[in-house]
């Protein structure tokens, strides 16, 4: 008879036993820790209805990228794993279960193993590995939690130890649930102003997306400047919903202004249904992320910039079943010249703050650490999409802090929609920085006490500081 499935309780610390009885003892003061999820893509209806779970495929499978575009890469189609809409889409989600489970093995090695394992074993109770002979048995053990009031989105949030999170949304966003849940979840779950769609001058979506930032924010937009009273007036709806940052997801990181006669006539342009050059495009798009830094120093919402991502990178594909469906790829990008513009104006304000991420971690040591080393208004944010496996959290903690320290960090963020998969995330980080601080220890370059300490800060302490309200 098999053994039932378990998981090491050493999984992703140290393997040299010195260092691991180190990074056991620094993990233990972190694991039980509350999580501060301030990055993150949890739809707020998710909490604002508390609805159960459908069933296991649409909670664990169909809305998680990691998962369907390595299942996708070994020949799975995004129809098969109950992705899009049309007749073509699989709606059994059982046959959706079975096909995961099925390619089980493609997820060695990666961080999705990691902690699909976590969700499945920590979570659900499972006992077996995932596999075609498996999947029926684990997909009902999972369905029956499901089903029990325990595990509603609700409940969930104290079972995982989640103080507060963040849902992102939409600049337009009329916030009621948001609202709603101001008053039955004093704190816990808070919005983050996400204008990017608005940005784009080139996006066939835009005067759409102005027409609903209007209605939104009550300001006719005729020009430029109602554009940017619009704006202002949404960023203060979403302040006052308890907002503490907002969230801007540009290719390049590309900060310079343009003169106001500039940017005046393109958005006289666009408005007007003229077409826009993808250069003009692009330079309007900087100078909003400065004009963003502005408004940022004025009203503190935390600015975040996670730039680099090609995103939709097959547009058939996007054609087919809309943005964001597993195809965005990381690109080289530049931040020493990019960022100077804003950091030139706000870099010493003490009303603003920027958290800056990267997919390219060539720039850690070489241009990002370094500059949140010295500009007291950025902060580094977390490894993040394709770098938040533990050996890139490693590479990371190795990069950046030798040039920015601990303080100048974010801490850790989870940047995920996958709800069940935020623990495991949060876990997985904290035993990384446990096998790097007892490695410290181990050198003699810290004591354990310090280490002790750094790792509540980097859990804890620093994501609740580098995203306190204003």
């Amino acid at each position: 008879m098999t053994a039932p499935w378990t998981l090491h309780p050493d999984r992703a610390l140290p393997a040299d036993p010195t260092t691991r009885d180190v990074a056991r003892e620094i993990y233990t003061a972190t694991r039980d820790l509350p999580i501060v999820s301030m990055h993150g893509h949890v739809d707020v209806a998710t909490f604002a209805d508390d609805s159960p779970f459908p069933d296991p495929a649409q909670l664990l499978v169909v809305p998680d990228h990691y998962l369907t575009r390595m299942l996708v890469s070994q020949g799975a189609r995004l129809a098969d794993l109950g992705v899009g809409t049309g007749p073509e889409v699989e709606t059994d989600p059982r046959a959706i279960w079975r096909r995961f489970c099925a390619g089980w093995k493609h997820f060695r090695g990666t961080p999705t193993r990691f902690w699909l394992e976590h969700e499945l074993v920590e979570i659900f109770g499972v006992t077996q590995r995932p596999s075609a002979e498996t999947a029926d048995a684990i997909y009902d053990q999972i369905a029956e939690r499901l089903a029990d009031p325990s595990f509603r989105p609700r409940a969930l949030l104290d079972q995982f130890r989640i103080e507060v999170i963040a849902t992102t949304d939409p600049a337009w966003s009329p916030l009621d649930q948001h609202h709603k849940l101001a008053e039955e979840l004093p704190g816990r779950v808070l919005p983050t102003f996400r204008p990017d769609p608005l940005f784009h001058l080139d996006r066939a979506s835009w005067r759409s997306d102005v027409a609903q930032l209007a209605a939104a924010s009550g300001i006719e937009i005729t020009g430029y400047a109602t554009y940017l009273d619009a704006l202002r007036e949404r960023r203060l709806a979403f302040k006052a919903a308890g907002a503490r940052a907002t969230d801007h997801g540009h290719l390049s990181a590309d900060t310079t202004p343009l003169p106001d006669d500039a940017a005046r006539a393109l958005v006289d342009k666009a408005l007007a249904g003229r077409p826009v050059t993808p250069a003009e495009a692009a330079a309007f798009s900087g100078h909003m992320l400065f004009q963003s830094a502005a408004m940022s120093a004025q009203d503190g919402l935390v600015m975040q910039l996670h730039p680099g991502v090609l995103r939709d990178h097959d547009p058939a594909v996007a054609a087919a079943f809309g943005p964001d469906k597993g195809y965005d790829i990381p690109v080289v990008t530049e931040y020493a010249y990019a960022l100077r513009p804003v950091l030139e104006a706000f870099g010493h304000h003490e009303g603003f703050r920027m958290i800056v991420f990267t997919v390219d971690e060539d720039v850690y040591s070489r241009e990002l650490a370094p500059l949140a080393g010295v500009y007291p208004a950025l902060r580094l944010g977390a490894p993040w999409w394709f770098l938040d496996a533990p050996d890139a959290m490693r590479r990371f903690r190795e990069a950046a802090t030798e040039t920015a320290g601990f303080s100048n960090l974010s801490g850790f963020v989870d940047d995920t929609r996958a709800y069940c998969s935020i623990p495991a995330r949060h876990d997985l980080a904290r035993r990384v920085d446990a096998g790097y601080l007892a490695k410290l220890v181990a050198e003699h370059r810290l004591d354990l006490d310090e280490a002790v300490e750094t790792a509540a800060d980097l859990a804890y302490n620093l994501p609740l500081a580098a995203y306190a309200a204003a």
